[in-house]
């Protein structure tokens, strides 16, 4: 008879406990870290010695064949399944391993856009279509964990970060996470990855906007904004594993700190599945923090406050061994941690189904479907924010030439963010250069292998579209940084001779000293790098009708191009049919429906800006300006114009009390001739509180396709849970009084208003319940 934690249909806490009772203390331990996969090859490939020596015992994780061996997706699950053989056949228990990867806007080889451009989507649905692809490629190659999505909340633009998260709200951030998890754990992890939520806790508000800098919040704040998108993918999608932040919270390491890994994320949230490090971070608690003195007490330190599993590979944990034999930690605690890494291999169904099928594995990579999505995703995600004199789209039968301007115009680099895996496998590269010597497909410096596809720049997109319609001239103009300006004067050459300009601009994102912006790449200055800001104002002085197309990962302030370039759109980081979609935006293809996920400011001295302030805060309610300059956002949060318009009909509110729900209704009319989507945004004001509450928050939204004169309804049916806060007493509550709800075109375009009096007694609740939204279209 098999032992009981083979038996496939025994309960997992039960498979659990029966294969934690046969583990020696050795075993438990190498349960809790992880290894680099260059620590498992040679120059002959998987190397049997160098395994027998890190997989002795067993391993929790194997971190990242993907960005580390730049292999095909055949290669890249043959090595899985040799790594996987070894642990189940030649280790005692045969415990697998489990692999992750990274993936906020793909896994190598279809590269969508990166995670602030899949959340000016507005559009749950289509990110989980797309996570649903990145859940097929990591199946292929047998990686069943993944370190994404970045829920954190971006309160700080300076910060190289925002790029990788959904933005600045956390209902936004909430449903754009979820639907994510959703789309790659499914509701059966069996056939699904694991996803990881990080960075918990308040990572987007760093002290200066520096990567690592320790963060100042309230515990109000910081559970009523920065943690409600982890709650929601916890609460709505079953969220598996989470990440600790780097950063300290009012003086609490997160990765050592039993309040924010245990009170606050099981105890109130009740998260029930793995927290995993950061790359380094117990290790932080001895170097950044100096909360530990050395390794071990850093190991000791961070197992008690609830991180269960180093990474990317054993370093203090590797103390633990000789802590529990010295009595310094309880065997207890290990065996709590590995019990929730067992638990999770037990979920995925690894001990059953172990290995990928390698021979089949390519079948599911960047096939047509698959790059038509990227597509349709890039399309979705493009902001169109300033439109004068109708500029746009572009009519070809009415260009003779074409002049295409700006460093990020032919640029398939520019298209890709921090964690897109060709930008984020340079630095992969250079830290590991092990990978070069022991697999030689992976070439020596970083060059994509026949799975990392082609990138479409929008020079290509815009020759391919203009065909033989008009002539294109092409001008790089300057690079992203550096003080060269000798390319200007042929770009204003090109200028004076064409129709329109079409200037991009931007940054480029990657982890390597000359990137702009990405992980520990913060800038204090939010304007444009090197000389493209002189670029941009050289071209307009030609008098030649300008577009203006920011390419990039970095929030830009802007205020000078707002206010001359006539037309000015925000394409982000959109991947690999990045170019295409920006062709399809500008002539007319696609008609723009992204709306911006965050607050674009005039300058970095308003920072923070966003729409969550709360009431009394003279940002929040544009009551007065600054001596020097506006006190408004340059484009406020949820802002976004299309080729058509919509008018908006009376807003209804049925009320309901503190405990029943409220349905909101308002019908919305395509009033222009473009077919075309509006996101239809709810707010709602607290009138009167017991403490100071924002002046309008986010509560729901809707994107909503419409022909020309097409009519839809929105109803929203919103639980009182949604209206509810942290009162005096630290009481998650809805107060009863008066509600004024309101719908629109962003935060500041308000189109429609209703006051209603919510009734009954105060109402305790233990979390928020999700928005349900209806649309019927007439």
């Amino acid at each position: 008879m098999p032992e009981r934690y083979l038996d496939p249909a025994a309960a997992v806490d039960d498979r659990v406990e029966d294969l934690l009772s046969q583990m020696t203390l050795p075993e438990k331990v190498a349960q809790l870290g992880g290894v680099w996969i260059t620590d498992l090859v040679s120059p002959s490939g998987f190397d049997e010695s160098r395994a027998a020596t890190h997989l002795a015992n067993g391993v929790g994780h194997v971190t990242r064949i993907g960005a580390s061996t730049g292999l095909r997706p055949s290669e890249s699950a043959t090595l899985m399944n040799e790594v996987q053989r070894y642990a189940v056949e030649r280790t005692r228990l045969g415990v697998p391993v489990v692999v992750h990867e990274e993936s906020t806007g793909g896994y190598c080889a279809t590269v969508f856009p990166q995670a602030i451009g899949l959340a000016s989507t507005w559009d749950p649905a289509l990110v989980h279509d797309v996570a649903s692809v990145i859940r097929d490629q990591l199946l292929a190659v047998g990686a069943r964990h993944t370190l994404a999505p970045v829920l954190d909340i971006a309160r700080d633009p300076r910060w190289g970060r925002v790029e990788e998260t959904y933005g600045e709200n956390p209902v936004l951030a909430g449903a754009i996470g979820t639907a994510y998890v959703r789309g790659l754990q499914t509701e059966d992890l069996r056939g699904g990855v694991i996803c990881t939520g990080k960075h918990f806790l308040g990572y987007g508000l760093p002290e200066g906007g520096m990567n690592h800098a320790p963060v100042h919040l309230g515990p109000r704040e910081l559970r009523e904004i920065f943690a409600e998108p982890f709650a929601a993918a916890i609460r709505d999608a079953g969220l598996a594993s989470m990440m600790n932040s780097y950063s300290a919270v009012d003086g609490l390491p997160c990765a050592g700190s039993s309040a924010i890994l245990t009170a606050l994320l099981r105890d109130e949230l009740g998260f029930d599945g793995v927290v995993v490090a950061d790359y380094f971070a117990v290790a932080f608690l001895v170097t950044h923090h100096h909360t530990a003195a050395d390794k071990a007490a850093a190991a000791a330190q961070a197992l008690a406050a609830g991180l269960d599993l180093e990474l990317p590979a054993f370093d203090c944990y590797r103390e633990l061994t000789r802590l529990v034999e010295d009595g310094s930690v309880d065997v207890a605690l290990v065996d709590r941690a590995v019990g929730r890494v067992l638990a999770s291999k037990f979920q995925l169904g690894l001990f059953e189904h172990p290995y990928a099928d390698a021979d089949g594995a390519t079948a599911v990579f960047d096939t047509l479907t698959q790059r038509d999505l990227a597509r349709r995703a890039a399309a979705s995600s493009i902001v169109l924010l300033r439109n004068e004199g109708a500029l746009l789209p572009l009519d070809l039968q009415r260009l003779g030439r074409v002049a295409v301007i700006g460093p990020l115009a032919d640029s398939a680099r520019g298209l890709q963010g921090d964690y897109h895996y060709p930008a984020h496998a340079e630095i992969v590269f250079e830290a590991n250069p092990t990978p070069s010597e022991a697999l030689p497909q992976a070439g020596g410096a970083f060059t994509p292998g026949p799975h990392y596809t082609s990138h479409v720049t929008p020079l290509a997109a815009l020759v391919a579209s203009i065909g033989d319609w008009a002539e294109v001239d092409y001008e790089h103009g300057c690079s992203v940084a550096g003080d060269d300006d000798s390319g200007i004067g042929p770009a204003v050459h090109a200028a004076e001779r064409a129709d329109v300009a079409l200037v991009f601009v931007g940054g480029e994102s990657g982890l390597m000293p000359h990137s702009t912006v990405g992980e520990a790449r913060d800038a204090s200055d939010l304007g444009l790098t090197g000389r493209q800001q002189a670029l941009v104002e050289a071209v307009v002085e030609t008098g030649t009708p300008t577009v203006v197309v920011v390419i990039g990962g970095r929030v830009f302030a802007l205020p000078w191009i707002a206010a001359h370039v006539p037309a000015l759109l925000q394409a982000w980081l959109p991947g690999e049919e990045g170019g295409t979609a920006i062709a399809d935006v500008l002539f007319g293809v696609v008609n723009p429906g992204g709306h911006l996920p965050l607050t674009l400011p005039h300058s970095v001295g308003q920072v923070p800006i966003h729409a969550t302030h709360l009431a009394g805060g003279g940002r929040s309610q544009f009551w007065h300006d600054y001596t020097d300059g506006p006190s408004s956002p340059l484009f406020p949060f949820g802002h976004g114009l299309s080729y058509t318009t919509f008018a908006y009909g009376d807003l209804t509110v049925t009320a309901g009390s503190t405990v029943t729900p409220i349905t909101v209704r308002v019908t919305v009319t395509n009033t222009g001739e473009r077919a075309g989507d509006e996101v239809v945004q709810l707010y709602v004001t607290d009138e009167v509180a017991s403490v100071v509450r924002p002046k309008r928050a986010l509560i729901g939204f809707a994107r909503v396709p419409m022909a020309s004169k097409e009519s839809a309804t929105v109803t929203f049916t919103v639980h009182p849970s949604r209206l509810a806060f942290y009162d005096t007493e630290m009481r998650f509550v809805c107060e009863p009084g008066d509600f004024t709800f309101a719908v629109g075109a962003s935060w500041a375009d308000i189109r429609a208003r209703a006051t209603i009096v919510l009734g009954g007694d105060v109402a305790g609740f233990r979390q928020r319940e999700i928005v349900a939204t209806a649309v019927s279209v007439t």
